[in-house]
């Protein structure tokens, strides 16, 4: 071997350095033994069995509601969708955090703590429920003042694993995807498939827990039922603190919030309202040349271009590039309103779909039925078997057509799912209006 062999098999490569990120102990990292799908599959996994214990409590609260702890099925529905409607919400807070104080790798890990504790509670609570339950109703072991206890305390521990999950869910597909390097064609490439698996893994870990749980809760205790999610949680931790040597850390800058930069920039069109058009075009003009349609659409948001004294002092005004950003959130808003009405739909699989659920005859064989939670796991089922079909098929095929990387947009994926909702809902209606026909018709 010649000298120059030798050298070149002592000395690294030097482009397999990963520019932008660190390891856990703040070094730089190198492809060859971080990030990718090494990183990836530890954060898919953990995923899976978050999942896992997130629609072991949700799929089946609805039963739990209306029958240990007695509510409504108007009631209970209600304050499902409530609970709902903040485990949707808090994400926007735990990604706060996360941008702004603790980073994605310690808000995972916080929020996971949080996401246990609020388990651990559910379980007590459904453990004072059965002892409650198995007791005699006229004791005076059981009093109101006991059963408000119980109520308070599975709400308190509901609404804890809802912040819980608020800081897990936004930042751990987003910490996975920072384990793929932009600037490489391969891993860019590997990034948008790792997005299909990682909904993939939701589906399959929603799809096993809908088979097993409900059953466990219906059939043998609700503390078990509980008591599991508990548990996986805790291997969820564990598995993903075990890839930690592996993990890519975005180096960040010391930019502001995108929460305090948008906000900044409402706060001072408010308050700019009044200001003279003109000096705003002066401005503009002043900037160069500055794309047309951009400075046409939203052109209130330009007044935050100015300070309120007139001057565009830095840190007083707002820059061009930080208002662009507050007219992308804005254009965001239709997509937001009209995710609106497949949530309205959606909710209805926990909820309603699952009280119809039932009252079917859900037999298969003597001494066995299928838990009325666990219809809800033919949507996990057909989108576990759509993923590797398109991503494997539809995808490559789309992209030799379209010569797009993701075959086909975002906007395109999103359409025909909500036509498709549309026409289930629509096909659910007309079941139901039949169902109330014959039940009318026979006088049950």
């Amino acid at each position: 071997m010649t000298n120059s062999n030798l050298s070149a098999a002592r000395t690294p490569l030097l482009d397999d350095t990963v520019d932008a990120f660190l390891d856990y102990k703040s070094r730089r990292v190198r492809r060859s033994n971080s990030g990718g799908w090494r990183s990836s599959s530890f954060i898919i996994a953990v995923e899976i069995a978050e999942r896992f214990a997130y629609y072991g409590i949700s799929s089946n609260l609805i039963i739990y509601l209306t029958g240990p702890l007695g509510e409504s099925t108007a009631s209970a529905a209600a304050q499902l969708n409530a609970w709902s409607g903040a485990v949707s919400l808090l994400p926007l807070f735990g990604a706060f955090i996360a941008d702004s104080f603790l980073g994605r790798y310690y808000t995972i890990i916080l929020s996971s703590l949080i996401y246990i504790l609020g388990l651990g509670l559910l379980t007590l609570s459904a453990t004072l429920t059965s002892v409650g339950n198995s007791g005699d109703q006229n004791s005076d072991n059981v009093t109101l003042s006991s059963l408000r206890f119980q109520v308070i305390l599975f709400f308190f521990s509901l609404y804890l694993v809802a912040f819980g999950q608020g800081g897990f869910k936004p930042c751990v597909q987003a910490f996975g995807a920072d384990q793929f390097d932009r600037q490489d064609p391969e891993e860019c490439k590997a990034q948008r498939s790792f997005f299909n698996w990682w909904y993939f893994g939701i589906c399959a870990g929603a799809f096993v827990t809908l088979w097993i749980l409900p059953y466990i809760q219906d059939n043998l205790s609700w503390v078990l039922g509980f008591g599991i999610p508990t548990i996986v949680m805790v291997v969820v931790l564990v598995v993903f603190m075990l890839g930690t040597a592996t993990y890519r850390f975005c180096i960040k800058g010391k930019e502001e919030s995108p929460f305090v930069r948008i906000g900044r920039v409402f706060i001072l069109a408010v308050r700019n309202w009044k200001m003279e058009s003109s000096a705003i075009a002066a401005y503009e003009e002043s900037q160069g040349p500055i794309p047309t349609e951009s400075l046409e659409q939203f052109k209130f948001l330009n007044k935050a271009l100015l300070a309120p004294d007139g001057s565009n002092e830095r840190g007083k005004a707002c820059s061009i590039s930080e208002v662009e950003e507050a007219k992308t959130v804005i254009r965001l808003v239709p997509i937001w309103a009209a995710s609106l009405f497949y949530a309205v739909a959606y909710a209805q699989t926990s909820t309603f779909f699952t009280k119809q659920g039932a009252t079917m005859d859900r037999s298969v064989t003597t001494g066995f039925q299928i838990p009325a939670a666990s219809l809800q796991s033919f949507i996990s089922l057909a989108i576990t078997l759509f993923i590797p079909i398109y991503d494997r098929i539809f995808v490559p095929l789309a992209r030799s057509l379209t010569g797009k990387p993701g075959g086909i947009t975002m906007l395109q994926r999103i359409g025909p799912g909500m036509l498709i909702a549309i026409t289930s809902m629509l096909t659910a209606a007309l079941v139901e209006m039949r169902r109330l026909k014959m039940l009318k018709n026979t006088g049950c």
